[in-house]
């Protein structure tokens, strides 16, 4: 088994770093990420999409001058240290660069204004303010008080709301799209009237209770927070077609 740093006599070798990974719920996610990354890369090769040696000498220079490493020899001791060759450096490179030149077709803006038309209603966005409350019978005597002064629910959050994201916020959540709450609260939010107070709303674990109001509503908009989103969305839609081409299975890892 290899060894990756010594203390003393005490070698930490690359079967205790998996180790550490695995009990630390970091091993998954990584995996995950590089079969995503490794899947993007071959799709590119077999698109046939462009690679020219200039591009991949940029990004080469690119990491080396981020990292202070100015001259040939920097740059080899630096490898040399981490017992990566050059062509180990130089694949890397070319397969980071395969992996932009995908993404960056499959979340063109052509791609992007086509998914918002044939999928509009989804990006409707609201803009909502909550309350958490640590009982039914509370949140029940705040509903009574904010049906009297619904003004007040700013004040009543920083005041009562045991949410410390939102508390000092006055309950502000922000713009949410759909899908961002649970199914039966999207129903009623999207729904409502801004202004509207809405709940109490049980939580999943049945400790506490929530709130809303609605500040805000704001239809379906290509703007630069949906086109992130759908970005996302293209991206993993597309991530999941090409798994499904390939056979993935774990290995036996020590």
């Amino acid at each position: 088994m290899a060894g990756i740093v010594r203390i003393d006599d005490e070698i930490i070798t690359t079967d205790d770093f998996i180790r550490t990974l695995k009990l630390s719920g970091q091993f998954e996610g990584l995996v995950e990420q590089m079969v995503r990354d490794r899947l993007t890369a071959r799709a590119a090769r077999q698109a046939g999409l462009p690679l020219k040696p200039e591009q991949i000498q940029a990004r080469a220079d690119e990491f080396r001058r981020a990292l202070g490493l100015h001259r040939a020899a920097d740059t080899n001791h630096y490898l040399d240290a981490l017992g990566v060759s050059l062509d180990e450096f130089e694949a890397w490179i070319v397969d980071g660069l395969y992996q932009e030149k995908m993404m960056e077709q499959v979340c063109s803006e052509q791609a992007v204004s086509q998914y918002f038309s044939l999928n509009s209603p989804r990006f409707d966005s609201v803009e909502v303010s909550h309350i958490v409350l640590d009982s039914e019978g509370a949140a029940r005597e705040m509903m009574s008080v904010l049906q009297e002064e619904p003004e007040a629910f700013a004040e009543m959050a920083r005041e009562h709301s045991i949410d410390d994201g939102t508390r000092q916020q006055g309950g502000v959540i922000g713009k949410v799209l759909r899908g961002s709450l649970k199914a039966d609260i999207e129903a009623r939010v999207f729904n409502a009237r801004e202004g509207e107070l809405l709940g109490p709303f049980p939580l999943p674990d049945g400790a506490f209770y929530e709130i809303f109001c609605v500040n805000a509503r704001h239809p379906a908009a290509l703007d630069a927070d949906t086109a992130a989103e759908i970005r996302r969305l293209l991206r993993e839609e597309w991530l999941m077609a090409r798994a499904q081409e390939h056979v993935i299975e774990a290995c036996a890892v020590p």
